[in-house]
């Protein structure tokens, strides 16, 4: 069976859980990407077939002389529209594209959630600075950003404008999304579907970064959400038409209320899907490609349910070159299973971005106990070091 799998930059999702998972599936995998070099330094034994991957027209026309397809698959935040209308166009399992399409446009997921009667509130699109009458303070981002890159938080007109203007120059052609801001801790629910049988893998509870910018500096996993929580955020999904393969939910909880943030329509990322899969002891990356394959999910993943687990990002605070870093490691303490994975080379200069861009390396952490993880998690923290000199 042959599986095509969309791709811009190389990942860990993809390097070292898709591609093995449809290994063990027993799959054939065509890369198809805008970056083949970079996909064939990454794994050279896999078939690597550059294609404008952003153009759905450009994924049919390269797919349709090729091998025939059983499945069209992406885990990358930008290609989920492009790979769900190549799935449809060859009769394959796959995203409704309207949902992708909804989830991808934050000012489009605003107006789906208000028609629909989960979720109102106060939004505005810019395509140049303005100053707008607004509920501030609002955050200020993208229309179809990721991992808070260019997402502030601004306390009046005068900053909006002014970070307007500074976004739109480094983004020419760009459209933002105003919004009122939404108080409450953030959290993420992760789930996976096939179109009729939908699971709740759990999720987590974020740390961010202090304002004005929205860094996520670490993860606690949460095995469940209340279960008001949990059906309101299901209700949102619903009306996104949210339902098949790997959805990754951040939302904040306030006053009762659970409304949504932003919704990726794939697999968690920054490693913490590779958490999961350990954690809760499932084949978590081939459930998914299986999806995408036409196969029913079981009613029962039989996932362990008496983990913990937390992620920590060590980020950089300031631009320079990383003189100085701790090597990849994994080791167990005190039932406590870590692994340290470098996200940054020593000798690589960085501008200071306020985005994951920022991670110097990701430390995952599992366990039984949430206090036994979080003491051992600190205790490897404190005792390792970043230098980075101007």
């Amino acid at each position: 069976m042959r599986l095509y799998l969309l791709a811009l930059n190389p990942t860990d999702s993809v390097t070292e859980g898709f591609l093995p998972a449809a290994a063990r599936l027993g799959l054939d995998v065509t890369v198809l990407t805008d970056q083949p070099a970079a996909h064939r330094a990454a794994y050279p034994d896999v078939e690597i077939l550059e294609c404008e991957v952003r153009d759905f027209r450009a994924v049919t026309t390269r797919i349709s002389p090729h091998h025939r397809p059983d499945a069209v698959f992406t885990n990358s935040d930008h290609l989920q529209t492009q790979a769900a209308l190549a799935a449809a166009y060859f009769g394959l399992p796959g995203k409704d594209w309207r949902a992708t399409l909804r989830t991808k446009d934050k000012a489009e997921m605003r107006r789906r959630l208000a028609a629909a009667g989960v979720d109102r509130m106060w939004s505005a699109e810019l395509t140049e600075p303005a100053a707008l009458d607004a509920p501030y303070p609002c955050v200020l981002k993208p229309r179809e950003g990721v991992a808070s890159e260019d997402v502030v938080l601004v306390e009046n007109a005068e900053e909006l404008v002014a970070c307007s203007k500074e976004i739109l120059d480094r983004r020419p052609g760009a459209v933002l999304v105003v919004e009122e801001y939404l108080p409450g801790e953030l959290y993420t629910l992760e789930t996976l579907g096939d179109g009729a049988v939908r699971h709740v893998l759990g999720g987590f509870h974020t740390q961010l970064s202090a304002p004005p910018y929205f860094v996520e500096e670490s993860m606690t996993f949460l095995p469940a959400h209340p279960e008001p929580v949990v059906t309101q955020v299901l209700a949102q999904l619903d009306a996104l038409g949210v339902g098949f393969g790997a959805c990754h939910t951040e939302f904040v909880r306030h006053a009762g209320r659970a409304r949504i943030i932003e919704v990726n329509y794939r697999a968690i990322g920054d490693q913490c899907d590779l958490l999961l899969a350990r954690l809760l002891e499932v084949p978590l990356f081939e459930h998914i490609l299986r999806t995408h394959l036409g196969e029913p999910l079981p009613t029962d993943l039989g996932a362990r349910r008496d983990g913990a687990a937390r992620v920590e990002y060590p980020c950089a605070d300031r631009a320079g070159t990383l003189v100085g870093a701790p090597a990849a490691t994994e080791l167990t303490v005190g039932g406590v299973h870590l692994t340290y994975r470098p996200l940054r080379a020593v000798g690589e200069r960085h501008e200071l971005y306020r985005t994951n861009r920022d991670y110097l390396g990701v430390l995952r952490a599992t366990g039984t106990d949430q206090s036994t993880v979080d003491r051992v998690s600190a205790e490897f923290m404190a005792a390792r070091h970043w230098e980075i000199q101007p």
